[in-house]
């Protein structure tokens, strides 16, 4: 499954938004199969905060675990971002893609 984060904004950044993206993407999630991986891909986001990814990818670490790998993670925002989340969390996730 891919997860193009650019279709909930640019710029994602509050804990609220965060938690909201999560919770309108739960429907999509129950079709994700025992073995399939989840692909995050953070082309065209500009600003990730830690507040967001926290509430967006800390639940989907905790479910899926080394099934979730990200795509596009160039950006300085997204890669302190999760360097922090994967630091604080203690959660693991796979490789990029």
């Amino acid at each position: 499954m891919l997860i193009e984060l650019k279709k909930f904004g640019t710029t994602l950044v509050s804990r609220q938004s965060g938690k909201e993206a999560f919770a309108a993407f739960q429907p999509v999630l129950e079709a994700v199969s025992d073995d399939e991986g989840i692909v995050v891909d953070f082309d065209g986001v500009i600003t990730f905060s830690p507040s967001w990814g926290d509430e967006f990818l800390t639940p989907l670490a905790a479910r899926y675990k080394e099934r979730v790998f990200f795509k596009n993670t160039r950006n300085s925002s997204v890669q302190a971002t999760l360097k922090l989340l994967k630091t604080v969390s203690g959660l693991t996730f796979g490789e990029s893609a």
